[in-house]
């Protein structure tokens, strides 16, 4: 079997989701269960018994440790962590708890663990640690993408706690002998997003009649990747990434964020124009004929990075991979989703929620 942590967020529900989709194999889910950790995206595998769900943190060294010693799994996935930047700016502690000290406390356990293991089984386990590009800074214009060898230069509390996790990991490999294996991806969209990040947020805004808060001139350049293409990409990397090697998975697909917000309105005016959806109502008649009218500007973030951008050959020449879906065919998918999920919607957007988005964006 193979442990996950961070198995109810975003990415990390959708790997499970999708793991066991194709494989039997039994995944140990290990959550805190933070805002952002949601049981309900794990719904269909309530009575599933090749999921078995452990709330706890990863800072939790005994709790690991219990873990690994009574389920002996041949992998740990991690994805656990802090991952919104704006909450990074306005609160960095907790992205220095989880994503520093929590990923040091975890490779500690392991450490302990895997050292113990007979010689096959220790060959062959495996650590893979999920990252991110923004680890990299910022790219210009005109810069090439992104590489595997692109020095570190992260700009936010979240990516310098990321760049510190991924350096953790590297050291463990190197001194310790740890198999690791890392992955740096772009950024993901799909089912199950927490709508504070940008397209869930313009989703449910959207439909709820709200404004659609872009930062700045909306000319920030993103690459974007459908995020079970991303889960396809953890499992290659999983069954033939070389240990100790660092591997960017991206979409092929760099788009400005007003594009994006322009592409979001456009379907959503398709698939649910504004006179036939029933949560106008709610907002009372009058309303714009097209989603477009509610985009708004604010103040752009402090230290905003302008552009990432991901050269993912590496991955597609040594194993093979490369996204399935093109940004047209994702988001359309992504909107389809939304709209089909509508309770999910409800259920995320709580109270705490509610005051996080006025808090950050304003009216």
């Amino acid at each position: 079997m193979i442990l996950v942590t961070g198995g109810a967020g975003f990415i990390g529900a959708n790997f499970v989701l999708d793991w066991l989709a194709q494989s039997d194999e039994p995944v140990i889910n290990l959550d805190k269960l933070t805002y952002a950790g949601n049981l309900n995206n794990l719904a269909s595998l309530r009575d599933d018994p090749r999921h078995v769900f452990v709330k706890g943190d990863i800072g939790d060294t005994a709790l690991v440790a219990s873990l690994l010693a009574t389920h002996q799994p041949r992998a740990l996935l991690h994805f656990a962590a802090e991952s919104h930047v704006d909450r990074s700016i306005l609160g960095p502690a907790a992205f220095i708890e989880t994503n520093v000290n929590g990923t040091f406390a975890l490779l500690e356990a392991v450490r302990a663990y895997w050292g113990g293991l007979p010689e096959a089984d220790k060959s062959a386990f495996r650590f893979l640690h999920v990252s991110t590009d923004e680890v990299y800074g910022t790219l210009g214009p005109d810069d090439a993408p992104f590489t595997e060898t692109t020095a570190y230069a992260p700009n936010s509390p979240y990516s310098a706690s990321k760049a510190a996790s991924d350096h953790l990991v590297r050291a463990y490999h190197h001194t310790y002998g740890l198999p690791t294996l890392t992955t740096n991806c772009s950024n993901n969209y799909g089912p199950y997003h927490f709508p504070e990040k940008l397209i869930p947020l313009i989703i449910t805004n959207a439909r709820a009649g709200k404004a659609l808060p872009i930062y700045g001139d909306g000319q920030q350049v993103r690459d974007w990747l459908y995020v079970s293409d991303h889960c396809a990409a953890i499992r290659r990397v999983l069954a033939a990434g070389r240990l100790g090697e660092t591997y960017n998975i991206g979409g092929w697909n760099e788009m400005a964020n007003l594009d994006v917000v322009h592409t979001l309105c456009d379907i959503l005016d398709v698939l649910d124009p504004k006179e036939r959806s029933p949560l106008r109502e709610a907002v009372g008649r009058g309303m714009d004929a097209s989603y477009r009218d509610q985009i708004t500007t604010v103040t752009d973030r402090p230290g905003h990075d302008r552009r990432y951008a991901i050269d993912a050959g590496k991955i597609e020449r040594e194993l093979g991979w490369k996204p399935a879906e093109t940004f047209e065919t994702g988001i359309r998918k992504t909107v389809q989703w939304y709209l089909d999920h509508q309770e999910w919607v409800r259920d995320v957007h709580s109270g705490d929620y509610l005051k996080w988005v006025e808090k950050q964006y304003g009216r």
